[in-house]
């Protein structure tokens, strides 16, 4: 008998290999990747791709922001900032002034001739009617002589003619003499009359030049210059002066005060003076007059003050330091004389707002000792002022501030 292998009769046939992806067989015991698997891992690799590419993007917008930052930084000036000082409340200033003698003289010849002599030097202090110098003066004499001799037949003349003239004017009346030679006469002793009165006047004119001869003081003062000598030709005019005289015992110091206080100066106000010959020592004047116009030229008001020097301690053409002091309309403040900017439109100082923005502002400067000066108009408390800005500066440019002492910190440093 005949005996079969053992089957299963319910096995049926085994499947066998089937074809994979793309023709692709899968290894035998392994189970074939579905399409859909396939697609979500090609997805995760394009988002990574996708990340990674923004990343790198972000990374250099990043740098390239930082890098302008910086590029910024860099060109914006580096300045230096400060408050401005507040001012005192009363306004102190001091300005040069002019000494000049209260009346000042040239004294000059008015009649031609020799110098015999002179009666006072240089340093000499003569009152009024004193006598400086007599001079010779002969070619004026001889005509003073003259002219008295002229007076002489001019009064001859005229009395002869004022007699005949009286004669024919009673003939006339019984008609013994003729009506035109009586008017002939008359008109002959007023035209004599009228030469007496012109030679008179002549000689008054020489005998006044005459008395010129000798030279007298005009006034109170002290000489100050001698410019003749004994035997010298004198000629008259204002060619070559003789002396010259100063009153001293009153001084004028006359002082240009800026428009700014032309307002504050009151006729009769006391003025302090200070002389460099003199230190430690401080004289009191009174302001006696302002021209009372403002010059075109400097914008200042001339203003004489005058002062006692009965004691002649000071001398004229001297160079007085005038102190005046005047109430602030207003509130002023210091500020180093290298701040400020000179602009065609006038004076400026640069301060910082928003702590790193550049802001012009016009100013009104008072008064200046060459290291800092007085700004009367144009800044308001707690601005801070840019100490030495650059020529270059503009109004709303960025900077980089840096408080006086420190060094400037760069962008993003620790």
């Amino acid at each position: 008998m005949n005996h079969q292998p053992n089957s299963n009769p319910h096995d049926g046939p085994q499947p066998g290999p089937q074809p994979g992806i793309d023709g692709y067989q899968a290894a035998p015991g392994q189970k074939p990747v579905s399409p859909r698997k396939l697609l979500a891992g090609a997805a995760v690799v394009l988002v990574i791709l996708v990340v990674l590419a923004a990343a790198g993007i972000l990374k250099r917008m990043h740098a390239h922001t930082v890098l302008a930052a910086r590029t910024n930084e860099l060109a914006a000036p580096t300045v230096s900032v400060a408050p401005a000082h507040p001012g005192a409340p009363v306004d102190t200033f001091v300005l040069p002034g002019n000494v000049t003698a209260y009346t000042d003289a040239p004294i000059y010849a008015r009649s031609d001739g020799y110098l015999v002599h002179w009666y006072y030097d240089i340093g000499a202090h003569v009152k009024k009617g004193a006598l400086l110098a007599t001079i010779d003066t002969p070619e004026l004499d001889k005509q003073v002589a003259q002219a008295e001799a002229d007076l002489a037949t001019a009064e001859a003349n005229a009395n002869n003619a004022r007699i005949q003239a009286d004669r024919y004017s009673g003939l006339v009346k019984s008609d013994a003499v003729s009506r035109q030679d009586t008017d002939n006469y008359v008109s002959q002793a007023a035209a004599t009359a009228a030469a007496v009165h012109s030679s008179e006047a002549n000689v008054q004119r020489l005998k006044e030049l005459q008395s010129f001869e000798k030279v007298y003081a005009p006034f109170d003062g002290v000489v100050t210059a001698r410019a003749v000598d004994t035997g010298q030709l004198i000629s008259q005019g204002s060619g070559a002066e003789l002396f010259h005289m100063q009153a001293i015992a009153t001084l004028r110091i006359y002082v240009d005060v800026p428009q700014l206080y032309a307002g504050t100066l009151k006729r009769g106000m006391k003025i302090d003076l200070t002389f460099p010959e003199h230190p430690g020592k401080t004289y009191v004047g009174t302001l006696v007059r302002t021209a009372d116009a403002i010059d075109p030229a400097s914008r200042t008001l001339l203003a004489e003050v005058d002062l006692d020097n009965r004691s002649g301690e000071l001398m004229p053409g001297a160079l007085a330091q005038v102190h005046f002091k005047t109430p602030n309309a207003g509130p002023s403040f210091i500020v180093p004389t290298a701040a400020l900017i000179f602009r065609r439109d006038g004076m400026e100082l640069a301060t910082v707002v928003n702590g790193d923005t550049a802001h012009l502002v016009r100013v009104a400067i008072g008064e200046d000792d060459g290291a800092t000066v007085e700004i009367v108009s144009g800044l308001n408390p707690g601005d801070q002022i840019v100490q030495d800005p650059p020529d270059s500066l503009i109004d709303g440019e960025k900077v980089t501030v840096v408080q006086p002492g420190s060094k400037p910190t760069a962008a993003g440093g620790q």
